[in-house]
């Protein structure tokens, strides 16, 4: 997955040559200042003679095969160059900044996108004028650059969130056309459950699965203000709106939570993501909410031959705003303080405009390409999302408006509100203060 900032699940250390304490600053000094301005591609001049170790810390556990491959890809290139990789999941935002506070911060680092783009931009090296930033998609360029147009982050994949189904359940019960609107969903619940068939997967254990969910009414109740949802989610954060405001977000949301509750898998607050994924992957649920395109190996890893189907949430009334979501949440970082900050922007150079990383990217990663003329990857929901673009638009990436800090507070405030330790307009009071208290880097 992660395609996140930060998870709830037990630590994970792994390696291609693991390092427990990952500072940065202690290869090659004089390479110090290289690479912090971005315009002069100062990785050009590194010395190939001198040993040189780069040490990347990140929180994507599913992708260590995957770095672990471009590590050793990238070792026949560059002989003298180590990579030594440390994964945390559980606690890794908390990690992250002691590291940087005890001035140990690694040579490469994950954050979210967004927002936290200008939050770790002090840590940053600039990339804007790097070939990696070229090679960018321009929705992943605008993923990946502060509010002051520059290039800070580097993607590790572009990324998918939707609703997704099992096509097989909803024909056993004579659903032919995927539910867009919230009337449809309620008749496609009928029909799924007079065939004993549960509606719902649910993983709301997990703090960050609500973020996925939510940002599709935010990107409905933007429509419905006639407005952007940056400019929607930047409203929220000044306290210039409420709620109230937006019946898409006070009622329909809700409502919909309620129902996946309602008809979804027992024990909502105890099923994490990997429970959540094997309950749908074994067909005990027929839609798995707050999930994404990551998850899609991992199904077929349980069920071979499953069927897997995509859509929009059905948000409301109105069709049009059931959309599929498309773009780049998570950012790597290159220290702009590091000793090796050169040598470290030469190997994403190289990743992101080689022949091996293009195809990487889609054959070893098997994720959404971030970046152009490289090939999808032989998976069914990059496929549909190819073919749903087609005739439709990309919801707006909403979640990258918002910090992390806002979104795991507003996780733990929807946690409460389904275990019924806050009622609705409690937990709507608190994620309304929550916005504007965390939800800017400003």
């Amino acid at each position: 997955m992660l395609k996140r900032f930060m998870a709830v699940s037990a630590s994970l250390l792994l390696a291609g040559g693991l390092l427990a304490g990952c500072g940065g600053n202690n290869n090659n000094t004089a390479n110090n200042t290289a690479g912090t301005n971005g315009g002069d591609n100062a990785a050009a001049e590194t010395d190939s003679s001198k040993p040189v170790t780069i040490n990347m810390f990140t929180a994507s556990p599913e992708y260590t095969d995957a770095f672990n491959a471009y590590i050793a890809e990238y070792k026949k290139v560059k002989p003298n160059v180590s990579i030594n990789l440390e994964i945390m999941q559980a606690d890794y935002n908390t990690v992250l900044k002691s590291k940087i506070a005890a001035g140990s911060t690694p040579d490469v680092f994950q954050t979210t996108a967004g927002g936290d783009i200008d939050t770790f931009a002090e840590y940053s090296a600039d990339l804007t004028n790097e070939p990696l930033a070229a090679a960018m998609t321009d929705a992943v360029r605008a993923n990946m650059s502060s509010s002051d147009g520059k290039v800070l982050g580097l993607p590790v994949k572009g990324n998918l969130f939707v609703l997704m189904y099992n096509k097989k359940l909803l024909a056993d019960a004579g659903i032919t056309d995927v539910p867009k609107t919230t009337a449809e969903l309620d008749d496609a619940i009928t029909k799924l459950e007079a065939k004993g068939i549960t509606p719902f997967a649910n993983a709301y254990k997990e703090w960050w699965v609500w973020k996925h969910i939510f940002q599709h009414f935010v990107d409905a109740a933007a429509m419905d203000a006639g407005i952007d949802a940056k400019t929607l989610v930047a409203n929220f954060i000044a306290g210039e709106t409420t709620f109230k405001d937006h019946p898409v977000l006070y009622d329909n949301f809700f409502n919909f939570i309620d129902t996946t509750v309602k008809h979804g898998t027992d024990k909502p607050l105890e099923r994490d993501s990997n429970a959540e994924v094997s309950d749908f992957a074994l067909g005990k649920a027929a839609f798995m909410t707050g999930k994404g395109a990551w998850d899609e190996e991992a199904i077929k890893k349980i069920t071979p031959d499953f069927d897997l189907g995509i859509a929009g949430y059905p948000v409301s009334d109105k069709a049009e705003q059931s959309q599929i979501i498309t773009g780049a949440d998570q950012a790597l970082r290159i220290n702009k303080d590091s000793a090796v900050a050169a040598e470290t922007i030469e190997f994403f150079n190289w990743l992101y405009t080689s022949d091996y990383g293009k195809s990487w990217f889609s054959t070893v990663a098997k994720v959404i390409p971030p970046i152009k003329d490289a090939p999808m990857p032989d998976l069914q929901m990059p496929k549909e999302m190819d073919e749903i673009l087609k005739t439709e638009k990309s919801g707006d990436l909403s979640v990258n408006y918002s910090l992390d800090t806002f979104h795991q507070k507003f996780g733990e405030l929807m946690q409460a509100y389904i275990g019924g330790s806050k009622t609705k307009d409690q937990a709507i009071d608190e994620i309304q203060k929550a916005w504007i208290q965390f939800g800017s880097a400003e």
